[in-house]
């Protein structure tokens, strides 16, 4: 049986990508099939524009060199490895109706979806997370 995992990313930073995208990478490497559903500021992390300047947290500015310094693939090149490895990414139809945003706002690649949507992935999830 193969593992699934539901991802909720409700924040939109430079830590919350990171966290979102390694652990949905690093799940679907393991063949898990890998869900996760953005919402609020989590929509930042596929957003054509947003997700190639992600702030980091007030107050820890000063862990930018470190990003640097650490050789880690960008944000775009998670999504992308991210969805080559098969990750479901559903964007969330009401917060983008709040936000006034339509699908060629994100990459490509994602699904539009309610709750319901979601819901339907991971009513039968191994690992359910939220960030």
């Amino acid at each position: 049986m193969t593992a699934k995992v539901a991802i909720i990313a409700s924040n939109g930073g430079l830590f919350d990508a990171y966290k979102v995208f390694n652990v949905a990478a690093a799940s679907a490497a393991t063949d898990a099939e890998v869900g996760i559903f953005f919402t609020f500021e989590g929509l930042n992390l596929i957003h054509k524009q947003a997700y190639l300047h992600l702030p980091l947290p007030e107050g820890k500015e000063h862990f930018a060199e470190g990003f640097k310094n650490a050789n880690l693939p960008s944000i775009p090149g998670l999504v992308a490895m991210a969805q080559d490895l098969g990750v479901k990414m559903i964007a969330c139809q009401m917060t983008m109706d709040v936000m006034n945003l339509m699908k060629e706002d994100f990459i490509e690649g994602i699904e539009v979806g309610g709750a319901v949507t979601f819901l339907d992935f991971a009513k039968d999830a191994n690992v359910t997370l939220s960030f």
